[in-house]
């Protein structure tokens, strides 16, 4: 499966750059632009896609959504209202539904979104096989574009996760004994370069806390190494502080 965000004549450049941003960050890398109001060259645009302005330069334009279209082979819209003149005999299903039929599915998937100021026409919606709405709050059920983007790419690539443990496992590794070990002795130093507490019997106990805090916490390698750094720099600093005054 190969998904592609297809925008329907964006308008503002804030937008723009934030949406190649977020599918950056849910490695989906296809956007394409229907007669964009918006140059994917923006300054503001490039601004706000920060590490992800390759997207915005590799961005395909297109004069009319058929010619979009017609280089994917499923198309799902999104709109913010469902049912009444929202096409009725398409009941929207919900991302997290979305997300789960999309895994079982191996073509190439456009995902629709409208424009900030009115979003899809009845028409334009017509034309797609589906339509995703995302539940929000009677109150003010639309939302900002950029934001519904993230939505549905991050129930998608949560998904994606589920049906990939290995890559889960990849991304995320468990910290070992050893690594824990390892910032359980940096603590201890820490401790003791303070020398606090005074009482070293008390000091050890705090030593046996943070050790069973990392154990209950089932912290990840990632957040472990983390802390390796601050720990080091507090403790150089520490004792460059006690040979100053010594």
């Amino acid at each position: 499966m190969k998904l592609k965000v297809i925008l329907v004549e964006p308008e503002y450049p804030i937008n723009l750059g934030a949406i190649a941003r977020v599918m950056k960050n849910f490695g989906v890398t296809d956007l394409i632009l229907v007669n964009p109001k918006v140059s994917p060259n923006n300054k503001i645009a490039r601004t706000f896609a920060v590490h992800a302005v390759d997207i915005l330069e590799n961005a395909k334009i297109h004069e009319s959504l058929e010619e979009a279209l017609n280089t994917v082979d499923l198309a799902i819209g999104t709109s913010g209202l469902a049912g009444g003149d929202y096409i009725p005999e398409r009941a929207p299903i919900s991302p997290e539904e979305f997300a789960k039929r999309l895994s079982i599915y191996d073509g190439e998937i456009g995902l629709v979104f409208g424009r900030e100021s009115r979003g899809l026409d009845n028409e334009e919606l017509k034309k797609l096989d589906f339509t995703v709405t995302i539940p929000t709050s009677e109150e003010y059920p639309i939302m900002n574009l950029s934001h519904a983007v993230a939505v549905i790419l991050y129930e998608v690539f949560k998904q994606k996760l589920k049906n990939n443990p290995t890559e889960v496992k990849r991304r995320l590794r468990k910290s070992t004994r050893q690594e824990r070990e390892m910032l359980v002795e940096f603590w201890a130093k820490f401790l003791d370069t303070l020398e606090y507490p005074k009482d070293l019997e008390k000091r050890r106990f705090y030593v046996l806390m943070f050790k069973r805090f990392l154990g209950r916490g089932f912290i990840y390698a990632k957040e472990v190494h983390s802390l390796y750094g601050p720990l080091r720099r507090a403790i150089k600093l520490l004792e460059r502080c006690k040979n100053d005054i010594n």
